[in-house]
């Protein structure tokens, strides 16, 4: 049965209100949670417009020093007069925005906006080149950019996007955001917004291939994320902090809809520079309760003394990619708080967490979380206790995309035989413990073992020296291939035979013979403007060598002493 778009905010809270309650409690909360069934549903204006008027929704902390916030009631006010503007311009349900911002107010406002509107948003990244937003605009068909008034060079010669739009500054034939301000602050829907309406189209990172255009609905998103919420622990009341960037999918998970799905607050650390130490500050000014960051980013902030910093922190996440247990290890020695990993995907709300209150196994990224039914599949698409993660659509969870747009190929192979594929692998406990492997692609053989990467990451990262590293196969005439760790070391440390000796001896005091890393190479990590580290280019370069040759900075097993 769905329900009229009058009362959908109240099955949707009445859901959201269950989790909560539930929050260390998981097993009830696998048992008991439905996804709520809805027909008519906008979540800006049905339950983000309803909640606490005078409470902090968003605090941006600025790298001058100068703090912008805004309480739930002036964002309510904002975003009306910005959906207004929009529709004066021409902006109307159905049409696409194109939302190239930086963390700033008017991200937040058009993103509530847009919804707000019924009109389809294109996130995109302020990083992205001429070509990249070419791209975006043609695929994406968009009918309007909302941008950074100094990217508008950026769009020189783009043809579409014919309503452009300013923000921060003045551009020549575009129109200024701040005329928003002078907009009507009550506003009123054309007409009623379905639950299975298109609201986001995100282009995916492309660490292995041209980027996918993903589609997400006024659901699978906004009270899709009930999942991720409840992973991250959150509660109302909270101050939660995430990294991320704009235009990535984590940024609408953990900087808009998980948090305020909660009546958290948001707290946005802005940075021209990433500053381990300035962070720090920031989670303790801030009285940071809830924080979620990548693993880059927990590996640069156990360089310094964490027990010097007094934090009002209860719940630590990471996501992205796989969390190294060394690194929680440490985090947990200082602050007595266990770091709880997680999964999920652009396509995808969190599938897979270590929920709060619940035990951590090291290593493990938990178990599947409320609403999601999460199976492991061999070749044959045969359930197994290790294989592909692939979601049971017999039960299809409300976070999962539509598909990806104009591509029902693509679609259909991710579809196929009643599973959702997520082209990452995985091994299950018997208590139903999720432990990551790799992707599909980055799994290897050596000598016809299989190798991890990820394992063999998570070992080469407990070195003092080691900041970062990605292993690949490279070409062996008797192996076949042989693992090869690409490794960026820490700062002050520089590349150096006696290093490499030490890592190359360090790993095989604590791998078996056959998963050894028997070639180093000390280099920088190619990786995509959202930050995953492309093994797809590492590979192809180790493809490419020939016979014995070696890289500048590259040492072998043969070079360690017997």
């Amino acid at each position: 049965m769905t329900v009229s778009q009058d009362c959908a905010v109240q099955v949707f809270v009445a859901a959201r209100d269950r989790l909560l309650a539930q929050r260390s409690d998981f097993d009830a909360a696998r048992a008991e949670f439905r996804w709520p069934v809805l027909d008519e549903f906008n979540w800006a204006l049905d339950f983000f417009d309803t909640l606490p008027q005078d409470h902090r929704a968003l605090w941006l902390v600025n790298g001058d020093g100068a703090d912008d916030t805004c309480t739930f009631g002036e964002l309510r006010e904002r975003s009306n007069r910005v959906a207004n503007f929009l529709r004066g311009l021409g902006v109307w349900q159905g049409d696409r925005i194109l939302l190239v911002l930086g963390n700033s107010v008017p991200l937040w406002e058009t993103m509530l906006a847009a919804m707000k509107l019924g009109a389809i948003i294109i996130p995109a990244t302020t990083l992205l080149t001429g070509d990249d937003l070419a791209d975006r605009v043609e695929r994406g068909q968009a009918k309007a950019v909302v941008a950074e008034a100094a990217l508008a060079p950026r769009f020189e010669g783009i043809s579409g996007a014919e309503i452009r739009i300013a923000v921060g500054g003045e551009a020549p034939d575009w129109h200024s955001y701040a005329d928003a301000a002078h907009a009507d602050a009550t506003f009123t829907p054309d007409g009623p917004t379905r639950a299975s309406d298109p609201l986001l189209l995100y282009f995916t990172s492309g660490t292995t291939a041209r980027p996918k255009l993903v589609e997400h609905t006024h659901a699978s998103y906004p009270v899709g994320h009930l999942s991720t919420m409840y992973w991250l622990g959150l509660q109302p009341g909270d101050v939660h902090l995430n990294i991320s960037s704009p235009g990535w999918a984590k940024h609408a998970w953990s900087c808009f809809f998980a948090p305020w799905n909660a009546a958290s607050t948001v707290v946005i650390f802005n940075y021209p520079r990433f500053d381990a130490k300035a962070l720090l500050d920031v989670l303790v000014r801030c009285q940071v309760t809830t924080f979620c960051a990548p693993p880059t980013v927990w590996r640069m902030l156990i360089q310094h003394d964490l027990t010097e910093y007094k934090t009002a922190l209860r719940e630590l996440v990471a996501a992205g990619e796989p969390l190294n247990p060394e690194v929680i290890t440490q985090v947990e020695r200082a602050w007595g708080i266990t770091i709880r990993d997680g999964f999920g995907q652009t396509e995808t709300t969190a599938q897979v967490g270590n929920s709060p209150g619940q035990p951590v196994k090291p290593g493990s990224m938990g178990r599947p979380l409320p609403g999601y039914r999460i199976v492991l599949l061999d070749a044959d698409d045969k359930e197994a206790d290790e294989g592909e993660i692939a979601i049971d659509l017999s039960e299809r969870p409300l976070g999962l995309m539509t598909g990806y747009r104009d591509d029902d190929e693509r679609t259909a192979e991710v579809m196929r035989n009643g599973y959702y594929h997520t082209g990452d692998t995985a091994a299950r406990d018997a208590e139903g413990y999720i432990t990551y492997v790799g992707r599909t692609d980055d799994v290897f053989k050596a000598s016809d073992y299989r190798i991890s990467p990820f394992e063999l990451e998570s070992v080469l990262i407990e070195h003092a020296d080691v900041a970062e590293a990605a292993i690949v196969p490279s070409p062996d005439p008797l192996r076949l291939a042989v693992p090869k760790a690409y490794v960026v070391l820490r700062s002050g440390v520089e590349p150096s035979a006696e290093v490499a000796v030490s890592i190359l001896t360090f790993c095989r005091e604590r791998l078996a013979p056959f998963k050894r890393v028997r070639r180093i190479e000390f280099a920088d990590l190619p990786k995509t403007v959202s930050g995953k580290i492309r093994r797809v280019e590492l590979r192809v370069r180790e493809q490419q060598r020939s016979g014995s040759e070696r890289n500048a900075n590259e040492w072998w097993e043969e070079d360690v002493p017997r």
